[in-house]
């Protein structure tokens, strides 16, 4: 405390996950305040140990601060210099803080940022794409009609990578998703970040396979690459034209969905994920009526055997057991 002189707030970075990713003047700053404000005490509580820090805490989460920010001001008018802590990464970036932070500079006040790890960064370093520039979506929302909104959103920003967290307990339901509003999107996941178990798990533009290993416990960061571009030599193909390619390969090339998926996706020149889609509306839309095709019919567009050219050939049995092979996603830790 500075007699005299009002408080600084600073806002200070944490680590994500691994103790080493503090900054020399993050361990600085938590050292001189008069207070920390953390998300969660106890883990916060943790970090300070580990450095050695005795600086009292106190809570500011979701539940409570908007009337605990006010109180933090007023310390900070009589002197008081404050931290703010997240559970882990930079406060206000899809965590609490912003609002203290916003009735501070109201009241006057200094704001400082201390910064440091980002799990944000941290998984675009390392994902290997080449871009200037990158849209950070947060959380997806829970509600169904929020939900939809922002997967058409993220749908829309088709030239940049998208970064987005999510839960353990939503992920799958996320994955459904994608699948489903993000056709054509290469994904890249990564668990548990900078921590013992950190996995990473790069799904190329075709479906993500059903019960993957990684739907297990932890926080996920994910990407959600640029829009692949592919040449489209097959023009209007129908769902139900598609729907049908994928029976004749099951049946005659056999094989599990997942190869018969990659057959038709290749004959067609789509990706996996735009067959898999089709395969997907197909089964929900309702049975259309066929016209049957007779000699000198005019006037009824007729559906004729998939076999037609130039929508798509049959598919013939493979010559040899290679040629029908599926080339699985990696997954690396």
């Amino acid at each position: 405390m500075t007699a005299g002189l009002p408080g600084t707030l600073f806002v200070v970075a944490t680590p994500i996950g691994n103790l080493e990713d503090i900054t020399l003047r993050a361990l600085r700053i938590l050292k001189d305040v008069a207070l920390v404000a953390a998300e969660d005490t106890r883990r916060s509580g943790n970090l300070l140990r580990h450095y050695g820090i005795d600086t009292p805490l106190i809570s500011l989460h979701e539940h409570n601060e908007h009337h605990r920010a006010e109180h933090l001001v007023r310390r900070m008018h009589a002197g008081d210099s404050i931290a703010i802590v997240s559970d882990a990464g930079t406060p206000g970036i899809s965590d609490p803080g912003s609002r203290l932070v916003r009735l501070a500079r109201q009241a006057g006040l200094r704001v400082e940022p201390i910064p440091g790890a980002s799990a944000v960064t941290a998984i675009l370093s390392a994902s290997g794409l080449s871009f200037e520039r990158f849209a950070f979506a947060g959380f997806p929302p829970i509600r169904s009609k929020d939900r939809i909104e922002w997967f058409e959103w993220v749908k829309s920003l088709v030239n940049i990578p998208v970064v987005c967290f999510e839960a353990p307990h939503r992920i799958q339901r996320t994955f459904v998703d994608i699948e489903t509003y993000l056709v054509d999107r290469p994904i890249i996941v990564a668990r548990e970040l900078t921590k013992i178990h950190e996995e990473w798990s790069y799904f190329p533009v075709e479906p993500i396979p059903q019960g993957s290993k990684l739907v297990s416990k932890g926080e996920f960061v994910l990407i959600i690459g640029p829009e692949e571009t592919r040449l489209q030599n097959f023009a209007d193909v129908s769902d139900d034209e598609i729907a049908h390619l994928f029976g004749q390969s099951t049946e005659i090339v056999g094989g599990t969905r997942r190869d018969s998926i990659k057959t038709v996706a290749d004959k067609l020149n789509l990706s996996p994920k735009a067959v898999y889609a089709a395969l997907e509306r197909s089964k929900a839309a309702p049975p259309s009526r066929t016209v049957a095709s007779e000699p000198g019919t005019e006037g009824a567009e007729a559906i004729e055997p998939i076999s037609r050219q130039p929508v798509a050939q049959a598919i013939a049995p493979p010559e040899t057991p290679e040629s029908t092979g599926a080339t699985e996603r990696t997954e690396k830790r």
